[in-house]
């Protein structure tokens, strides 16, 4: 029997329309003028994206688009839908589907809710990011909150904490990478995580004291790691590769999807695709933990350019694991922090 006293939200990026340069012109206008994404000064922001930013990427960013579209649409969005879709049927409450940038808004997915069950008490809220980053997680809660101001909503909200360390998500995570360790033919392991600035990072620290001041900050305890993605991502590469007996010399840890003009997390992913096969791995696994659905990020950038990059150095076998997807392990592990959500969840208001 379905409980109508407790409902939840599945928050994600958000993708295009279509792979059209107009959709895509103003996909990236709403997602680059975010102030958590690029945190300048509103009137520097407008002229950095729509006066050089969007123009210059537009062109090439619809033209990768249009190489990863499905029939059924954008990957992220089809994939998001069935995971949604699943997990409504393993969950007895109503579950609506929001993006941060893009449809479905994260307020239609509120309201959604909302229609589904008017007397509901409890909101359970996942943003679909294993780490915590203020371009990411942040920026979702916060879009969330102004949905929820809008609408008036009374019901008590509470969102999935970042699950980087959780086992359950270790565990989906390492079920997913050993089928390709069975094979035992790679000479090394790339976990590539979305990039961020520097900058970032040090505004994401409450301590304000911490992040890039205390030597080998990531590995020094503070309150800092609650809100550090470095750390965290560290955190989820150790704990996986740990799991699986991964030898420590084969593994690379690396960021991806950077812009130019600011110091950004290194090492950097296309340069160590390039330099890996000169330097002798020529066997190559690239995973990318820090997205837990197939997106432009991993299906053009890693699939297709990171293939060319590392091919075309002197590699001789590249292969990704794919993201979790609709995984079997992750919709139970998601399902369980659902059923069970004292522990998962927190407050949305502290």
């Amino acid at each position: 029997m379905l409980n109508e006293t407790t409902g939840l939200i599945i928050l994600n990026l958000g993708s295009p329309d279509s792979p059209g340069r107009g959709d895509v012109n103003r996909y990236l206008r709403q997602f680059l003028m975010d102030e958590r994404v690029i945190d300048a000064p509103a009137l520097i922001r407008t002229i950095l994206v729509k006066g050089y930013i969007v123009p210059m990427r537009a062109g090439n960013s619809a033209e990768a688009y249009r190489s990863i579209w499905t029939k059924e649409g954008s990957p992220l969005k089809v994939i998001s839908e069935k995971f949604t879709n699943l997990v409504t049927d393993r969950l007895e409450m109503p579950v609506t589907l929001g993006m941060r940038y893009g449809a479905p808004s994260t307020a239609y997915a509120l309201q959604k809710l909302l229609e589904k069950a008017p007397a509901i008490k409890t909101i359970l809220v996942a943003p679909m990011y294993p780490h915590y980053a203020m371009s990411s997680y942040e920026t979702a809660i916060e879009h969330l909150k102004d949905a929820v101001r809008a609408q008036g909503v009374e019901a008590q909200i509470k969102v999935l904490k970042p699950f980087y360390n959780d086992p359950l998500y270790i565990e989906a995570l390492a079920a997913s990478i050993r089928p390709y360790l069975e094979r035992g033919e790679y000479d090394g392991y790339l976990f590539s995580y979305h990039g961020l600035p520097v900058r970032h990072l040090k505004k994401s620290d409450p301590t304000k004291k911490h992040c890039y001041i205390t030597g080998d900050c990531c590995d020094v305890a503070s309150d800092a790691w609650q809100t550090c993605y470095k750390h965290q991502v560290k955190i989820t590469t150790k704990l996986v590769t740990e799991k699986l007996g991964m030898e420590p010399n084969k593994i690379h840890l690396t960021f991806q999807s950077r812009l130019a003009g600011d110091k950004w997390l290194q090492p950097y992913t296309d340069t160590a695709l390039q330099e890996l096969p000169k330097n002798g791995t020529k066997k190559l696994l690239a995973l990318c933990p820090a997205f837990v659905a197939d997106c432009l990020e991993t299906l053009e950038e890693m699939d297709m350019r990171g293939r060319e990059e590392f091919m075309s150095n002197g590699g001789e076998v590249y292969d990704r694991v794919p993201c979790l997807n609709t995984d079997a392990a992750w919709v139970d592990a998601f399902a369980t922090w659902c059923a069970q959500h004292e522990g998962a969840y927190a407050s949305l208001w502290k």
